[in-house]
């Protein structure tokens, strides 16, 4: 079962700039990581265990998603 995170525990990246609404904002409990676009909250979202989403982000910044 998600978590309900409508309340405010969603987290902007301090490096958004607000350039045509393109971010990312995430949400931790205790269990998961949760990562959903910023233009549309309402829709899917990611949701990693604890390493995975560190791992992820490294891939990330890795470029291995770039299209």
């Amino acid at each position: 079962m998600m978590p309900d995170l409508r309340q405010g525990a969603w987290r902007k990246s301090s490096r958004s700039n607000g350039q045509n609404g393109a971010c990312v904002e995430v949400a931790l409990t205790a269990e998961q990581t949760l990562i959903r676009d910023s233009k549309n909250p309402a829709g899917a979202r990611l949701a990693f265990g604890a390493g995975s989403a560190a791992s992820f982000i490294s891939q990330i910044k890795a470029g291995r998603y770039d299209v």
